[in-house]
């Protein structure tokens, strides 16, 4: 099996929204290749994200609760570390 090596703000993401949301499926996915030489990319990488979350504590929110608890949770990566940040996230079942 060919395990996919984290940087350290992506390992961060994940820890901290395991610890926050307790999640059942959490794939944290670094898009930052994908913006070279768009704003926000300063050629080091980890800047750019994608999350693909599945929570329990998602039950009965809307999508924006959704996205403003994962939010809550990386408040600080956002303001220091992380240029963009897409949220998928849904609860069991959906």
């Amino acid at each position: 099996m060919t395990e996919i090596l984290k940087g350290p703000v992506a390992t961060e993401i994940e820890a901290r929204l395991q610890a926050a949301l307790s999640p059942e499926r959490l794939a944290v996915i670094d898009d930052s290749e994908k913006h070279r030489g768009h704003a926000g990319h300063d050629g080091s990488g980890e800047s750019h994200f994608t999350v693909e979350i599945v929570s329990g504590r998602f039950m009965g929110q809307n999508r924006v609760a959704r996205q403003r608890m994962v939010n809550v949770a990386l408040a600080d990566l956002l303001r220091e570390k992380v240029h963009a940040l897409a949220i998928k996230a849904r609860a069991p079942g959906e």
